[in-house]
């Protein structure tokens, strides 16, 4: 991991705390928890508040995720709205979290100027143990907290204001009197800066799981399609009656589906003409196979002529695997027809010449489980499946590896939204 971590594309874009306040303040959040406090002048969040840092100095990476249900979060400040998440066991926590800030930006920005807020994202079950309870998890609730209780002393005085407009003695309680007093210089007037979040409850959407393996709910109108390994505990028993499972290791299923449920853009000349994404796929084809064949080649340095060149020397080995002829006569095709039918191609080979159905509210899910099946597109792979980027990365020789942090930071992250417009068609949503 070292080329990653260096190049900050594992924790990069996460946020310092170096505040002897905010620190504190963390602090107080963390044995809200239960857990140790930790003797760090400075460390970053990420957008739950969750910190690398603090997780090397607790010993566990999962101390804001400990039953990998039931998230916490950890916010000291508004901005972290803007974060990536950086470790998470639910696909869809970003997406939450955004409609959590933005449903209560007020409370969240007043309450952040004396206090943090902390809590959990509360699921409908507290454990998974099979597939039954990944499928029932149909909304979530927040748990908000503050480490100093600025929440609870807020809502005892709203209680005191409730009382003071609907029982006309409480003038004569100096007690009561008093302690909204008291109260009033810790809160200030919330009456003018509502200090209660408004929105808890939000509605769990289609997500992906790193639960036994891996899995993807994905929800229509009456039916919930769950891909995963077919060895999953409740695989085919869990709500059958309403549920369809298809196995992770069958690709003529998932893409069917996919096909079917229009999530998927089958390749039509137009938008493949306009995306450059065969072509972009073809490249990491070929980068892959120079990498496996020709260890000590720097593929930052070649160019087109190069890699002609290569192609040439290595025919045999190139017509063996397939797929740069197979991308090669499939553009060739789309420029002769218009398109492709889509039924002649093999299975897993379709996955190489389709996207997900831009606009589509599963796009970025759908794209996740598409970079999947083409384990060569390495860039798509770091986009949408972080998770499984790193896992292959790992397998990549130290050469390849600076090549391909190299490309990430040149063609990617340099101008993220316009390459995922222009390979994808999506340019609004940004979760890394």
């Amino acid at each position: 991991m070292k080329h990653i971590l260096e190049a900050e594309l594992v924790y990069g874009r996460l946020l310092l705390v170096d505040q002897p306040h905010l620190v504190a303040r963390y602090n107080k959040a963390l044995k809200g928890f239960g857990l140790p406090e930790v003797a760090l002048s400075s460390f970053h969040i990420d957008m739950l508040g969750f910190s690398p840092e603090v997780a090397e100095a607790l010993g566990d990476m999962d101390y804001l995720d400990p039953g990998r249900v039931n998230r916490r979060f950890i916010i000291l400040t508004p901005e972290q709205e803007n974060l990536p998440v950086a470790h998470s066991s639910f696909s869809n926590t970003a997406a939450l979290m955004h409609q959590f800030f933005e449903a209560n930006a007020r409370a969240l920005n007043a309450v952040t100027i004396k206090d943090a807020v902390y809590g959990e994202i509360e699921d409908s079950v507290s454990v998974v143990d099979s597939l039954d309870d990944l499928i029932s998890i149909n909304e979530v609730r927040f748990r908000v907290l503050s480490a100093d209780d600025l929440l609870g002393k807020a809502a005892e005085l709203r209680q005191l204001l409730d009382r003071l407009t609907a029982e006309t003695d409480v003038w004569r309680d100096d007690a009561a009197l008093n302690r909204m007093v008291e109260l009033a210089k810790l809160t200030g007037d919330i009456r003018q800066n509502a200090l209660v979040p408004d929105q808890l409850v939000f509605r769990h959407e289609a997500f992906w799981a790193n639960h036994f393996g891996g899995t993807y709910v994905f929800l229509d109108d009456k039916t919930t399609t769950v891909i995963c390994a077919p060895d999953a505990p409740g695989f085919r028993r869990s709500k059958p009656w309403q549920v369809s499972y298809i196995p992770a290791d069958d690709p003529k299923l998932i893409f069917d589906f996919l096909a079917k449920t229009g999530r998927l853009e089958l390749p039509r000349g137009s938008w493949v003409s306009e995306s450059g994404l065969i072509e972009h796929r073809r490249r990491m084809v070929i980068e892959n196979m120079v990498a496996r064949l020709t260890p000590d080649a720097e593929l930052d340095k070649t160019d087109s002529i190069w890699l002609q060149t290569w192609l040439h020397r290595n025919a045999a080995a190139v017509t063996k695997d397939g797929t740069y002829p197979f991308l090669t006569d499939m553009l060739r095709q789309l420029k002769d027809a218009g398109d492709i039918k889509i039924d002649a191609i093999a299975p897993k080979e379709r996955f190489l010449l389709v996207r997900a159905t831009p606009g589509h509210k599963d796009a970025w899910l759908t794209n996740r489980l598409i970079s999947g099946f083409v384990p060569q597109d390495y860039l798509s792979r770091f986009i949408f499946d972080r998770e499984g980027f790193y896992s292959v990365y790992e397998q990549y020789s130290d050469n390849f590896r600076r090549h391909v942090v190299s490309v990430l930071m040149t063609s990617y992250l340099n101008n993220k939204r316009a390459l995922r417009q222009k390979l994808f068609a999506m340019g609004e949503q940004d979760h890394a």
